[in-house]
């Protein structure tokens, strides 16, 4: 059991199996959603991100589809223990069928943090929950976008936390399925150093205008986050 810091919220998680990091909680910073929105996060695993849109926005709904049992079980223990059950959903399934699963159109929003290495490319961890996490075994990015164009609303948003070396595909992908990428900020670790993550906003049916925002730099010092990291984090 986690403490988020957040509304007195905590989260359920395993050492076992994929555990939240970074790159959730700042999507969740990234993620715009308005007063009585209805929000999809795909690929939820242990629900860490409706949970913490929740807290920090005025959306009427957030579903969380995820394809582990267990990880979803998990999640619907710490959407329970934080008294959250009409606020928040979480449903088993596969990505592929989620647009059979909700139906076309049915959100505001979606945000996703998917799996960010292309099939066996890097270090395979052996313990199949995490490889499933971190790898495109069991959806492709394709799959997530082409769905998300299905579940989004006219001019609904999707919003995405990835990897930079795959930015060319994500921006091919969302113009080729009717996502025009709007919003994009780069994460780099210390302020010398190369970006590690990217956030992306997308819009259904949006003209071709991308804003590139200023930077976000997570340390100013080893170990030491900046104003602007313990501000998301709600420190």
């Amino acid at each position: 059991m986690d403490d988020l810091e957040r509304n007195g919220y905590s989260i359920i998680q395993s050492e076992k199996r994929f555990c939240f990091g970074m790159d959730a909680v700042l999507l969740s910073g990234f993620a715009r959603v308005k007063k009585g929105e209805q929000v999809l996060d795909l690929g939820t695993g242990t629900g860490i991100i409706p949970i913490l849109l929740e807290a920090k926005t005025q959306g009427k709904h957030f579903t969380g589809l995820e394809i582990q049992e267990e990880s979803a079980d998990m999640a619907r223990r710490s959407v329970a223990f934080n008294r959250l059950e009409e606020k928040i959903e979480i449903v088993t399934g596969d990505i592929k069928d989620a647009s059979t699963l909700f139906g076309a159109s049915s959100f505001d929003v979606i945000t996703t943090n998917p799996p960010y290495m292309i099939g066996q490319h890097g270090l395979q961890n052996a313990d199949e929950a995490k490889t499933i996490a971190r790898h495109e075994v069991l959806c492709t990015l394709e799959d997530i976008i082409s769905q998300s164009a299905k579940l989004l609303k006219p001019k609904g948003r999707m919003y995405m936390v990835h990897r930079p070396f795959r930015l060319v595909e994500i921006f091919y992908l969302m113009h080729q399925y009717g996502i025009e990428p709007k919003r994009m900020k780069m994460v780099h670790p210390f302020l010398d150093k190369e970006p590690n993550m990217v956030l992306i906003e997308g819009l259904r049916g949006g003209n071709a205008r991308l804003t590139v925002e200023k930077p976000l730099i997570v340390f100013r010092e080893p170990g030491v986050y900046t104003e602007e990291i313990t501000e998301i984090y709600g420190y």
